[in-house]
């Protein structure tokens, strides 16, 4: 762990690799699992005033679970998630031709529909951020489901926070970014 302002950072983030590979795990991250994506109270409002606008993209069985559960929950810890369709799907995945899961707010968002391209908590996977009083905690969330995308990531030579980088960029701002390249620089070079 190094500290870069007010953040620890998981070296893993810098030392393994990562490259989504839908092809081989069809989106499970989005289907899988016992929890929504986590959200903060503001991605929690956007979604509730974006959500007309991506209602048509998204599967029946996500608009029922959203119309019941709401735009977004909150868990009995006290944090706000995206909803689930009978505690597996995210209520905003839908499935192309291949049966692989995408996210509906993602393409209300490359379709020009929306200005807001998903949750950071989605856009950063598989980095988690955990937020405490003094610091946010940044680490790598390895998860069997993402074997494929460590060898791919091995294979085209492309660490974690380079896979990620516009979502870090996203969270935590250009100079933060820049601080972590420097970081791991100096780590490849010694």
């Amino acid at each position: 762990m190094f500290q870069l302002g007010k953040t620890i950072v998981s070296e893993d983030i810098i030392e393994k690799d990562f490259v989504c590979n839908l092809s081989a795990c069809k989106g499970a991250c989005c289907i899988d699992g016992d929890a929504g994506a986590p959200l903060d109270k503001n991605e929690a409002k956007i979604l509730e005033n974006v959500y007309p606008k991506l209602k048509p993209f998204l599967r029946k069985e996500g608009i029922e679970a959203i119309e019941k559960q709401g735009t977004s929950i909150t868990t009995a810890f006290g944090d706000l998630e995206t909803p689930l369709i009978n505690g597996a799907d995210c209520a905003y995945v839908i499935f192309d031709e291949k049966k692989t899961a995408l996210c509906g707010i993602e393409e209300a968002y490359n379709q020009g529909e929306v200005d807001w391209k998903k949750p950071v908590s989605c856009h950063l996977y598989p980095i988690r951020v955990k937020e405490y009083s003094e610091f946010s905690a940044v680490n790598y969330d390895k998860w069997e489901i993402c074997d494929d995308a460590c060898s791919l990531g091995k294979e085209l030579q492309m660490p974690i926070y380079k896979f990620v980088k516009e979502a870090l960029i996203r969270k935590f701002g250009e100079d933060w970014y820049a601080e972590l390249e420097t970081v791991a620089k100096s780590r490849f070079n010694k």
